[in-house]
């Protein structure tokens, strides 16, 4: 097997993160609790986009029970407050529509302007498998929530990221295996498949990850990209019955598979990587079951009943990386590194 590194700075010398597990302590099962016991937040600020359902909303629960200030910036604000209403800890929520770069630019001034740092910010907002829609200039809508408009957030509050040396966490999936980047065609103009088109939302989400942390570690700020685990959650709501059934996610009495994970096991990795002290100095790396992964070892895509552990080469390449960020820039408008390009 070929081990991927990713480079990352330590003090005055550039070494490299190893795209291999670390031997954490946690596994499949364990919680967002488990791997925040210890562990105190107390003065610090996060973000976590889609923070009031499913992993979302597990990890905000286990990241305020630690003390933190969760900042949850909600498409469905009445929602949003009505789902955090009953949790502990200090939570604040805000409108932010990732779909409409408007909605973005005006989150991310409101943040700025209350002068606050942020420390531990979580992408976790998506769509999965939806049927074809089109937001913005005509981008395909799994592209542009999960990724543009995750990739406008955070250089819209670089500002705020770097003055907290932060850590940015970006939700993926184990989906990535099923499409790199359609260079030719990222918004599927020329026939839309639902499943290539989140397959690819996912692979950008991590090379999305190996960029910003490439251009932020000398800020101080790290990336990790990640799959969660199978868990059953509102993300799923496009997905039918019958395609439930023929992946195995469910039999035909509508039990879950033994091998999904509850939501509070699902939002151990995210915020294993936004929080663990094993991740000081490291970055640019996909994670799960909370622990680095390990590469697979064949590359390209694979069918959906083929997907396995691990991290696919597609999503961990530093020039697509970096060529993904170039067109991100390009189509959304804002660069906050456009000047060491």
């Amino acid at each position: 097997m070929t081990t991927r590194t990713t480079s990352h700075t330590t003090g005055t010398t550039t070494t490299a993160t190893p795209q291999r597990g670390i031997g954490s302590g946690f596994g499949p099962r364990s919680t967002a609790q488990e791997v925040l016991r210890g562990i105190d937040l107390t003065g610090k600020l996060a973000l976590v986009t889609g923070g009031y359902s499913g992993l979302g909303l597990e990890t905000t629960r286990a990241l305020a029970a630690a003390e933190a200030r969760v900042v949850v910036p909600a498409r469905r604000r009445a929602a949003a407050e009505e789902a955090l209403a009953g949790v502990t800890g200090a939570v604040e929520v805000d409108t932010l529509d990732l779909s409409d770069l408007d909605s973005v630019r005006a989150f991310a001034d409101r943040f700025l302007a209350s002068g606050r740092s942020i420390d531990i910010m979580v992408g976790n907002a998506g769509v999965m498998a939806c049927p074809e829609t089109r937001v913005g200039a005509g981008w395909e809508t799994q592209f542009a929530t999960n990724h543009l408009g995750h990739f406008a957030l955070v250089n819209r509050l670089w500002p705020a990221l770097a003055a907290g040396g932060a850590r940015v966490v970006a939700v993926s999936s184990r989906g990535h295996q099923l499409s790199g980047i359609r260079w030719d065609d990222v918004h599927f103009t020329q026939g839309y498949d639902k499943w290539l088109a989140y397959g690819q939302a996912k692979t950008a989400n991590v090379l999305f990850a190996v960029q910003l942390d490439a251009l932020g570690r000398d800020a101080g700020v790290r990336a990790f990209a990640l799959h969660p685990g199978e868990i059953l959650t509102p993300l799923t709501r496009h997905v039918s019955r019958e395609e439930m059934l023929d992946a195995g996610w469910v039999d035909e009495e509508g039990n879950v598979s033994g091998s999904f994970k509850t939501p509070e096991q699902g939002a151990a990795t995210q915020v294993w990587a936004a929080t663990s002290p094993r991740l000081a100095g490291l970055g640019g790396v996909y994670c799960e079951d909370c622990d680095i992964a390990e590469p697979v070892d064949a590359d390209g895509k694979v069918a959906r009943d083929e997907l396995t552990t691990g991290v696919s080469a597609h999503a961990t390449d530093p020039e697509q990386a970096a060529r993904l960020w170039r067109l991100s820039a390009e189509l959304t408008g804002v660069d906050a590194f456009a000047e060491r390009a």
